[in-house]
């Protein structure tokens, strides 16, 4: 398991015009540095020189950093027949090896000279949707089952292409990324077992719970 590209935003015009700009072209570069943002949406990447677009929804310490698997992408060219560059996704990390889907939620990992925790899962957003323009994205996207991960960074440091990615430890409880993520996106029988579970930020256990209540 290894990262294979690290990526940095080029600003863009945001294609629905919600925002001034967005961050979610992201291009190769030799190396990233990593610094702990603050704890809130609108505190900031954690990638020193990215950029965000979207303060309300984007940045602080849950979303510092954001990885797709290089296979993820691969499989999207095949299905859209067209070239996803390492970075497409708008992801800080490309990696190589390692399925996200099945990643426990909040699992260490040791990469180069950081410590990152996976936190949260993506939200796929009209953003995302534009950027991508392709007809029925988000659904496509959200049926495939693979968000990639958002990252907190609990050791700052450089990460370079071609460093390792070692586990560090196993949470206490069976919830991966995948399983996160399709509770987010409106699975039920999965939300009760992530909320039950206790395992992801207030942000995304809040809703959660309040889902599953107004059900009754």
């Amino acid at each position: 398991m290894k990262v294979i590209s690290t990526n940095v935003a080029v600003r863009r015009p945001e294609p629905h015009g919600r925002h001034e700009y967005t961050g979610i072209d992201k291009h190769p570069r030799p190396h990233l540095d990593l610094d702990i943002p603050g704890p809130n949406y609108g505190d900031g990447s954690g990638v020193v020189g990215d950029s965000i677009g979207d303060h309300a929804h984007h940045g602080g310490a849950d979303k510092a950093v954001y990885a797709v698997a290089r296979e993820e992408l691969d499989y999207w060219e095949g299905e859209l027949n067209r070239v996803l560059r390492n970075g497409y996704f708008g992801e800080n990390l490309t990696t190589e090896g390692i399925s996200w889907p099945n990643v426990l939620i909040n699992q260490q990992l040791q990469i180069g000279e950081c410590v990152l925790e996976v936190s949260i899962p993506r939200q796929p957003c009209a953003t995302f949707s534009g950027w991508m323009d392709e007809p029925g994205w988000l659904k496509s996207f959200t049926d495939r089952g693979d968000c990639g991960a958002y990252l907190r960074i609990i050791k700052p440091g450089r990460i370079t292409p071609d460093d390792e990615i070692s586990l560090i430890g196993r949470p206490d409880h069976d919830i991966t990324m995948g399983m996160a993520f399709a509770a987010k996106m409106g699975d039920m029988d999965l939300a009760q077992r992530v909320v039950d579970a206790g395992c992801l930020a207030p942000v995304h256990h809040d809703p959660l719970v309040k889902r599953l209540t107004s059900r009754g």
